[in-house]
């Protein structure tokens, strides 16, 4: 989220640089929100009144807005424009921004959370319509989401970031076939710390669990200090995150 903040100009740097499409964040502003859309978690819809209205008003900003695509959306997301905002669930107004922000056909679509409070067919529907918004290879979503099961099923890149620091980043099916979760145990009275790829998770007496960089030679390395029975099983996103986020609070 703070991320997203700076790049949209809602608050500044410590260091670095900030580009999106080799645009400077700053100084080419205007150029860079023409370009790229923002679905932010705050709904404040109300001063508008209706949906119809809502939308005329932002068209009005975008030269690019697809008239055709709206109404598409509209429809899939069973959205009128006599609707009143004030009166929409939480999930009809998720979708309307999101309708606001695909309908100007941007290059890079940011959205944040954008899947807090929503059931299960919302979740479907709002997913269905980014899908299709990328199908093409012409437009990168970016979402940051606290969601990872979520994440794992539609995105194609991950990063991982905890106290402004990227932990981990690549291509999510090469990131989840990389690690394991491993369960071993030790007959030998051997002790086991984190080391280069290898996280400690938990020990109940002689039984270990951790987290296992496949490329790493950990596996390797248990064997030869006295690790017994090593049983790997697949990880998911959400397991990798916890695991790197315990393993940087304790550095």
């Amino acid at each position: 989220t703070t991320a997203i903040d700076l790049i949209f100009g809602m608050g500044r740097n410590d260091a670095g640089t900030i580009r999106v499409l080799d645009l400077d964040h700053r100084a080419d502003e205007v150029a860079l929100k023409r370009r790229a859309a923002y679905v932010s978690p705050d709904l404040n819809f109300q001063v508008w009144g209706k949906v119809g209205r809502a939308v005329r008003f932002v068209r009005g900003f975008y030269p690019d807005w697809d008239d055709a695509y709206c109404a598409d959306l509209m429809k899939a997301f069973h959205l009128s424009d006599t609707d009143k905002i004030a009166t929409l669930s939480f999930g009809a107004k998720t979708k309307l921004s999101l309708l606001l922000a695909l309908a100007r056909r941007p290059e890079i679509l940011i959205l944040d959370e954008p899947t807090t409070g929503l059931d299960a067919v919302s979740k479907q529907q709002v997913f269905a319509e980014l899908l299709k918004a990328v199908e093409n290879g012409e437009r990168t979503v970016l979402i940051s989401s606290h969601g990872l099961s979520d994440i794992e099923r539609f995105a194609d890149h991950v990063g991982m970031i905890k106290n402004g620091k990227l932990l981990l980043e690549g291509r999510t099916d090469e990131i989840v076939d990389r690690y394991r979760l491993a369960e071993f145990f030790t007959s030998n009275g051997a002790q086991f710390q984190n080391r280069d790829g290898l996280i400690i998770l938990k020990r109940n007496e002689n039984r270990w669990h951790a987290l296992l960089d496949q490329k790493s030679g950990a596996h390797d390395w248990l064997q030869t200090r006295g690790a017994e029975q090593i049983s790997l099983t697949r990880v998911t996103l959400e397991d990798l995150f916890v695991a790197l986020a315990k393993d940087e609070e304790a550095k």
